[in-house]
């Protein structure tokens, strides 16, 4: 397919490969997610139900229900941060006129290549073009000056959940790259000072941190150098991963806009002192995306894992049945599925005619967290059996205790994927004090990489071409003793990030 096509094609059909000799129909899933990732991560969102992406528009994916309740649980995680915080949700239209969008010079050139115009209006010609909401300074913008009069007005926290709409000519995929992100996050604020607007930043980080802390995503914040900044802004920090493949990816950005779009806009207020001045402004943004990285960094081999905290289903219920024994069965069920619903789980209880095998594969392919299997054997026993999809193992566990343990075992299954990915991350990013040290050293060239920098552009640049990788960017306010990797400068030396990202 041509990559700067609108038309996509369909995913190809699994099933019948998928299905093993014999009569069974269960489908199977066994993909190296580090050596073979494109294949993994495509096979693990079909399998695991979580979008559909044969839409015929290219980087235009379908949430299917499976999928759509995890992220929203995602998204309610997020925006409990940011209402804690005194964040306040409102909706702004999809459509901005070409005259206010280009209103701010920079950010106009730094989106206009990605963004989808408006021209026509059935068969006429629209007298001013518009642009569908790329992201939405100005459209927030245009719209909040007639809101800010005065210093008592602010600061003012505003933030809104859109679909936002870039025309990627990159290999789009789902989650991670796309023309049609359909839950952006963006939070806008406007203060009086540029001392608040700081304060700010280092709150949208604080809630940004929280956030991939919950979601157990491992992630550095790096202040990008002045020749990598967001379009119109003064500054931005950037959290970043790493994927399985090696690649870093973003996670979020949280920016300080300064007064460059207040300008832009006319957004001014009267201080104390009756004088009129400018707003400063920050804004920083989250989307899907989060939810394809930790998607795809905490599945194994077999599919997804989900955290509990965002598992559409927490536990999975199966019975074995046995002829004779169906109603005894099924009764159990019900009974344990009333009993774990009531203390608070999302409860599954697979009752469809269709074998215990592809049951055990369909839901471990889908990583709910637990599976209790209940069958003739354990009606007589009294004791159920247990597996948990982070390990794969299974326990044995008294009828009366299963509540308390399913409480038990998720905590522990959080603890755990957690661990895991710190872990996973640790091994992905590379630490050198020189340029020789890391040719030597760095051979897989996988994760990302740090050299001590000395704060000068050129020097950084430079860094960047000697080594052949990308830059992410730096840790600020922490000096490293270590000379700068280009010039040998000691006095001002930071960590700075490198790798080649999504």
């Amino acid at each position: 397919m041509d990559e700067n096509n609108n038309i996509g094609t369909a995913n190809t059909d699994w099933s019948e490969a998928s299905k093993p000799k014999g009569e069974s129909t269960k489908t199977t899933f066994s993909i190296d997610k580090v050596s073979n990732f494109p294949e993994w991560y495509d096979r693990a969102l079909d399998v695991g139900d979580i979008v559909d992406t044969r839409y015929p528009v290219k980087g235009m994916y379908i949430w299917k229900p499976y999928g759509y309740k995890a992220l929203k649980s995602m998204l309610n995680i997020i925006s409990n941060l940011l209402d804690s915080t005194g964040h306040e949700e409102a909706y702004f239209p999809m459509m901005v006129p070409e005259s206010v969008f280009g209103r701010e010079r920079d950010f106009l050139k730094g989106f206009n290549g990605e963004a989808y115009i408006v021209t026509k209006a059935g068969e006429s010609d629209l007298a001013e073009k518009l642009y569908v909401r790329p992201t939405s300074e100005t459209i927030i913008y245009e719209s909040v000056r007639p809101w800010i009069r005065s210093f008592s007005d602010l600061p003012m926290k505003l933030y809104q959940i859109v679909n936002i709409f870039r025309y990627e000519t990159k290999q789009t995929r789902p989650m991670l790259r796309l023309r049609e992100i359909t839950k952006f996050k963006e939070a806008h604020t406007f203060h009086a000072t540029a001392d608040d607007a700081e304060k700010q930043v280092d709150e949208g980080v604080k809630i940004y941190s929280e956030f991939f802390d919950k979601l157990m995503i491992p992630f550095i914040v790096v202040k990008t150098p002045s020749w990598d900044t967001f379009a119109g802004a003064m500054y931005n920090y950037d959290m970043m991963s790493v994927m399985p493949d090696g690649k870093a990816i973003e996670l979020a950005s949280v920016i300080n806009l300064g007064t460059k779009f207040a300008k832009a806009f006319g957004l001014t207020y009267r201080n104390k002192n009756n004088e009129l001045e400018y707003v400063h402004q920050t804004c920083y943004g989250v989307s899907e995306r989060e939810l394809g990285v930790l998607l795809a960094i905490h599945g194994d081999n077999k599919g997804l894992i989900l955290p509990p905290v965002i598992a559409p289903v927490h536990v999975v219920i199966v019975p074995v049945f046995k002829k004779g024994k169906e109603e005894d069965i099924r009764k159990a069920v019900e009974e344990l599925r009333a009993s774990l619903e009531s203390s608070g789980f999302r409860i599954v209880a697979d009752l469809r005619d269709k074998g215990v095998g592809d049951k055990y594969y369909e839901w471990e392919a889908k990583g709910v967290p637990v599976r209790v299997e209940i069958g003739p054997k354990e009606l007589e026993t009294g004791k159920l059996v247990i597996l948990r999809r982070d390990k794969l193992t299974k326990e044995t566990v008294d009828r009366s205790a299963v509540g308390s343990r399913i409480s038990e075992l998720m905590g522990e299954i959080t603890e755990n994927i957690k661990s895991t990915a710190q872990e996973y991350f640790k091994k992905r990013v590379f630490r050198f004090k020189t340029i020789k040290e890391l040719k030597e050293k760095y051979t897989e060239r996988l994760g990302m990489v740090s050299l001590p920098w000395c704060g000068d552009e050129a020097c950084g640049k430079k860094l960047e071409t000697d080594i052949d990788i990308p830059t992410i960017g730096f840790i600020a306010d922490q000096k490293v003793a270590e000379p700068c990797a280009s010039c040998g400068n000691t006095e001002h030396s930071v960590e700075m990030f490198f790798g080649r990202t999504y």
